[in-house]
């Protein structure tokens, strides 16, 4: 598709991730890969046949100029992806125990993507858009945390359902702010996407991802994906959505698992995909993001095994 119904806003950076599992002190050897959440997504998007606008902003600096090439590779438009001249591209390194699961270490101070100005999308963007899709690594600073709350908000001015991905990484938040500002955020979102884990972390109390889930609609979304690992996730929904008042959960696929690396993302873009695509069931969309998710996890890299339609397709039918 080409008329752009969705716009993504976020970082975009380089993971580099190693050639064994252990702890960073200890891999010689990395590899180069594309990734952030917000990329992630949206690329993920493109490949599911929904190709976004996607605003982002990278340095002027050859990680850059790799970034910039993947996406426009990837057939996402360049209006508003942003080369900065004054700031390097944000790196990240990402370390896996041995069950696949990873952690991050971050260089990322006076990046491109804490660089954001608030305005950059006008509204005229805006109004031509379903859906605004917005990561929570933006918020943790301050010129980039004003420009993700000014496009939440002028969205919601300008009729888009938006969307929202808190993605904590603590080690880019002073203790406490987290909960304080991205918990902040909820007021304008329409459709929280949050890992159970993430849920406490926003300031919200429960005692299963049901409880954490009813607990963060009185905060503003009226649907909150819960995503449960290998558990599959839960969706938790209240008479504003568009698929009316539910609790649904999906047990997820069996894969043989390589990199969990960007499978919350891959999960986002399935979920946002269904419902561009008009698909008004929440039980269906569970089932497709979980099935994205999962092919997601067979390749090593955020981006590299995010599926296409026919595949997750597939997936679903020999389930």
């Amino acid at each position: 598709m080409t008329d752009h119904r969705v716009l993504v806003a976020g970082e975009t950076l380089v993971d580099f991730l190693p050639e064994r599992p252990g702890p960073l002190s200890e891999v010689e050897t990395f590899d180069r890969r594309p990734g952030g959440a917000p990329a992630n997504v949206a690329v993920g998007l493109a490949r599911l046949g929904h190709v976004p606008l996607f605003w982002t902003r990278v340095g002027a600096d050859p990680f850059g100029g790799f970034l910039a090439g993947v996406l426009a590779d990837e057939g996402l438009p360049a209006r508003f992806v942003e080369r900065d001249p004054e700031a390097k591209t944000t790196l990240a390194f990402v370390t896996h125990d041995e069950s696949g699961d990873r952690a991050f270490t971050f260089y990322r101070d006076g990046t491109a993507d804490t660089r954001f100005e608030p305005g950059t999308v006008p509204d005229e963007a805006l109004e031509g858009v379903d859906r605004v899709v917005c990561g929570g690594v933006p918020l943790a600073t301050g010129r980039s945390r004003e420009a993700t709350r000014d496009l939440l908000e002028r969205a919601t001015d300008a009729g888009a359902e938006t969307w929202f991905d808190p993605n904590y990484r603590p080690e880019l938040w002073p203790e406490g702010d987290f909960a304080a500002v991205a918990g902040d955020a909820l007021a304008d979102v329409d459709v929280l996407k949050a890992t159970e884990g993430e849920l406490p972390a926003l300031g919200l109390a429960g005692d299963s991802p049901r409880a954490l889930a009813e607990a963060a609609v009185e905060r503003g979304p009226h649907t909150v994906l819960v995503t449960l690992g290998g558990d599959g996730a839960l969706a938790h929904a209240t008479a504003d959505a568009s698929w009316g008042p539910a609790t649904v959960e999906h047990a997820g696929y069996d894969v043989d698992v390589v990199d969990t690396t960007g499978a919350g993302d891959a999960f986002f873009a399935g979920a946002i995909a269904r419902v561009t695509a008009g698909d008004a069931s929440l039980e269906s969309v569970l089932s497709y993001a979980n099935a994205v998710a999962a092919v997601a996890t067979t390749a090593s890299g955020a981006m590299a095994a995010l599926p296409s339609h026919e595949t997750v397709v597939a997936v679903q039918d020999s389930a």
